[in-house]
């Protein structure tokens, strides 16, 4: 397990920090383990992993991938979908015509102004973020999640 480290307390806590920041989380509260591989992915997963002994596995990835740390947080569309029904800012509610297009990979026109990356939801759908700039939500899904 080279790759991959599990967060103590207060590592743990200034992830969530960053995430109930960026996206104006009052209260957040997982009874989850944070690990963080060497590219700043973030994963979550039981705490009851600890009872196995992982030190001769070779594991580059464990539990579930909710968020990149860079210079700034960025969630996955599991991410959006697990914090988003706590967001009270940087949340874009888009129009059914606007999914499609997000979910093909497009970038998507905003009139409204945000600061960092935006949490675009359709309904109660979370539909992945993306980041804000000169009036466009960029967009982040992979090309292997695009709908085609």
């Amino acid at each position: 397990m080279e790759n991959l480290k599990f967060l103590n307390k207060k590592e743990s806590e200034r992830i969530l920090d960053l995430i109930k920041e960026q996206f104006g989380i009052k209260k957040l509260e997982l009874d989850y383990g944070i690990l963080m591989n060497r590219e700043g992915k973030i994963f979550l997963i039981s705490r009851d992993v600890n009872k196995i002994d992982l030190s001769k596995l070779r594991i580059n990835e464990l539990g579930l991938y909710v968020a990149r740390l860079d210079k700034e947080i960025r969630l996955t569309i599991e991410g959006s979908q697990l914090f988003g029904i706590y967001a009270t800012k940087n949340v874009y509610e888009i129009d059914k015509e606007k999914v499609f297009p997000w979910l093909n990979g497009n970038d998507i026109t905003c009139d409204k102004e945000f600061n960092g990356f935006v949490i675009i939801k359709n309904k109660d759908d979370f539909l992945g973020t993306g980041k804000f700039k000169e009036g466009k939500i960029l967009n982040y899904i992979p090309k292997e999640r695009r709908i085609k």
